[in-house]
């Protein structure tokens, strides 16, 4: 369904039960799938894949070229998982040839005034509350929770299960399952409460706030800490993934 003095590219792929509010712009390729609304004020820039039953709020500005000096016009797409709402005056840069694609998972909630820069990639299931400022190449896993008005540094690394206080400069990498929050970004336990309300096990969580210990609270350094979780921590998709996270940190972990 869509409004007089809305303007559709006439190449623009455009899903069944879509909704489209007046004074919106879609430009040429782009493609948006069955049942999504998009309000007033919108403007949906070529390389724009977005899926199904996603709410675009009034004011968001959806794959504009990098903020990227080195943009070359390369052609690239800014992608929108399903079910995901984008509220409003959200801006989401499509990509650069690094990952020649900016993408958003499903079911993300991005609240109001959020950029995202060229390159990001948001895991599912994410929440990134108002005003969270992402500069380029940053990664997010799963289930990350980023608090209102937090700036990412480019090429940081956010672990799933993490969850960061408001107001935070995330300089360095979060690593998974993680509380964080303080300036310098420093860590502040594990993420139980969000662990449970997803159905993690007692042990479970007792075994990732173990292998913190190791990390943060032994004054160990990091390669010995690793050492030690490996022989001391019953292998488990927790502790690999933690294991795998820190090993593979280019800009290193945040504080203890």
């Amino acid at each position: 369904m869509t409004y007089p003095l809305t303007h559709i590219d006439p190449s623009a792929k455009i899903g069944q039960n879509v909704t489209i509010d007046p004074f919106t712009m879609i430009h040429g390729d782009v493609e948006i799938g069955d049942g999504t609304w998009i309000g007033s004020n919108v403007t949906i820039f070529p390389g724009a894949r977005i899926g199904k039953n996603v709410r675009i709020f009034p004011g968001a500005v959806i794959s504009a070229i990098p903020q990227d000096l080195k943009f070359g016009g390369e052609k690239t797409t800014a992608e929108i998982g399903d079910n995901t709402t984008i509220r409003e005056c959200v801006t989401i840069n499509r990509g650069t040839v690094d990952k020649d694609r900016t993408v958003v998972g499903k079911n993300c909630l991005i609240m109001a005034y959020v950029h995202i820069a060229h390159d990001c990639q948001i895991a599912d299931n994410c929440i990134l509350a108002n005003s969270v400022q992402m500069a380029g190449h940053v990664t997010v896993g799963e289930f990350a929770i980023i608090g209102g008005s937090t700036a990412i540094h480019q090429f940081a690394s956010i672990g799933k299960h993490v969850m960061i206080s408001g107001g935070s400069l995330v300089r360095k990498d979060v690593p998974p399952y993680t509380k964080s929050g303080r300036e310098p970004l420093t860590y502040a336990g594990i993420n139980s409460v969000g662990l449970r309300r997803r159905n993690f096990s007692d042990e479970q969580i007792a075994d990732i706030q173990e292998i913190y210990r190791y990390i943060y609270q032994k004054g160990l350094n990091i390669q010995t800490a690793l050492s030690e979780i490996e022989e001391q921590i019953r292998p488990s998709l927790e502790r690999d993934e933690i294991l795998s996270f820190i090993r593979n940190s280019e800009r290193g972990i945040m504080k203890g």
